[in-house]
């Protein structure tokens, strides 16, 4: 399927031109989608692949994190351990645990695009800074 084709060339070119702050808003993106498409779902079985695909993700950005710095990653990491948690509960037909999740990743998704917002002006603005002494 040509279409299909060109749909994850697109993708796989858009996550590899990204900074790495934008990959984790995709992440983010990804799990609120699943997190909906779980809620919505019309099944148990798909329900459940959806969730299954959202503990991917959130291992995923659990992984990702470096616990060794402490502050920050520390507090993630711990956000990031009740999700799965609330995750595995929520397999379990608990439904009603996927509104707050899906709150909490729309929070965390926008702190980190704004996040990567500030570090794309800060370094588009840094050479401007430095040459602008130069006479």
């Amino acid at each position: 399927m040509p279409g299909d084709e060109v749909r994850a060339r697109y993708l796989r070119d858009r996550v590899m031109t990204a900074t790495p702050a934008q990959r984790v808003v995709m992440l983010y993106d990804r799990l609120g989608l699943d997190l909906t498409r779980a809620s919505e779902a019309d099944d148990s079985f798909a329900a459940s692949q959806h969730l299954n695909h959202a503990m991917e993700v959130v291992a995923e950005l659990r992984s990702s994190l470096d616990v060794t710095a402490g502050g920050p990653a520390e507090n993630l990491a711990s956000i990031y351990g009740y999700l799965l948690a609330e995750l595995v509960g929520a397999r379990g037909n608990e439904a009603t645990t996927l509104p707050p999740l899906r709150r909490i990743v729309s929070s965390l998704r926008d702190a980190w695009a704004q996040a990567g917002e500030q570090m794309t002006a800060a370094q588009a603005a840094a050479p401007a800074a430095v040459g602008s002494w130069v006479g």
